[in-house]
């Protein structure tokens, strides 16, 4: 009865053993792939995001945002621009002025001040205190076939005009040749406060891009678990193309001489680890120091990237 005895706690502690070693490998291997899959997101989102603001300004042969125009047939089912300034997304260049509006910004945003210079971004959807970048370009390749629906950027390298392909028939631009379309592709980034469905309390880093019918600017998500982005902008005060400060806040006529941008990502996991506390703080560019004392494992990823087209532009003295 005894040597029944022992080997029944014996084989009560082996068994203990092992659930617990299982619970434990299973727990570090949850653990390691939520971690893995945030670092992988955080990476995707900062490469596109880095890709978006290189290229802000690029408009294919044209040197001059100025020589951007856009068709009078042109449409805009849903615009992202400032309240009472119609058709924003298609302006390079505020209306009246010689401004650049190729790259332009808004610093630790609340919903309302996000609402009011994109009004394609809900407030209520909006993660106060994050930073909008909005970027106008064309893709890095002209279009052999244009698709109907979508919006080009005509030119044959003097003038350029933005126009919709339609669905038959000749495109209602005529612009002398030779000549080529390239896609039209602006884009505003911001942080949402949900990734999937409204209320799922996972942010995302998304960016509201001109698609469909209209055409309209409509939600596209880069990157679940994004909880903030920040970026600081390197101006040119010599006009020799090199940034001389670096700016978190700038005006928009410091913008005109933007050449360079620090990019910063507050990345957390989705899924909550009930084994891990997060007793860190977060210091991100110009935001207020952020300690979220919860379970979710977090990464700042940075990067530094050259506007080249404006650059260009500053150096030939426009």
């Amino acid at each position: 009865m005894v040597e029944l005895m022992i080997a029944m706690v014996l084989s009560l502690t082996l068994g203990v053993a092992v659930l617990t070693i299982f619970a434990n490998n299973s727990h570090s291997f949850n653990q390691d792939e939520n971690v893995l899959r945030m670092q992988d997101d955080a990476r995707h989102a900062l490469r596109e995001i880095a890709f978006e603001i290189s290229m802000a300004g690029h408009y294919a042969d044209l040197l001059l945002p100025g020589q951007v125009a856009g068709d009078t047939s042109l449409t805009l089912g849903v615009d992202c621009g400032p309240a009472g300034s119609p058709a924003w997304m298609y302006q390079t260049q505020a209306t009246g002025t010689d401004l650049n509006l190729s790259l332009t910004a808004l610093d630790n945003a609340t919903g309302a001040t996000a609402a009011a210079n994109h009004t394609c971004i809900a407030g209520s959807e909006f993660v106060d205190g994050t930073d909008v970048v909005s970027i106008k370009r064309v893709a890095g390749a002209r279009v052999a076939v244009p698709a109907a629906g979508q919006v080009y950027l005509r030119t044959n390298g003097t003038v350029g005009l933005l126009y919709k392909e339609p669905a038959s028939g000749a495109p209602p631009v005529t612009v002398a040749p030779p000549l080529a379309d390239w896609e039209y592709r602006p884009s505003v980034y911001f942080i949402r406060n949900y990734s999937n469905a409204s209320g799922d309390g996972v942010p995302a880093l998304c960016k509201k891009v001109l698609r469909g019918a209209g055409p309209s600017m409509i939600s596209e998500c880069l990157a679940a678990g994004i909880e903030n982005l920040q970026v600081e902008y390197g101006i040119d005060l010599s006009d020799d193309g090199n940034p001389n400060v670096f700016l978190p806040n700038p005006t928009i006529l410091q913008m005109q001489n933007v050449v360079s941008a620090r990019i910063f990502l507050l990345a957390r996991t989705t899924a909550v680890d009930r084994r891990y506390q997060n007793v860190k703080s977060y210091n991100v560019s110009n935001a207020p120091a952020y300690a979220p004392g919860d379970n979710f494992h977090r990464r700042v990823v940075s990067t530094t990237v050259s506007i080249q087209n404006i650059r260009s532009l500053n150096m030939m003295g426009f």
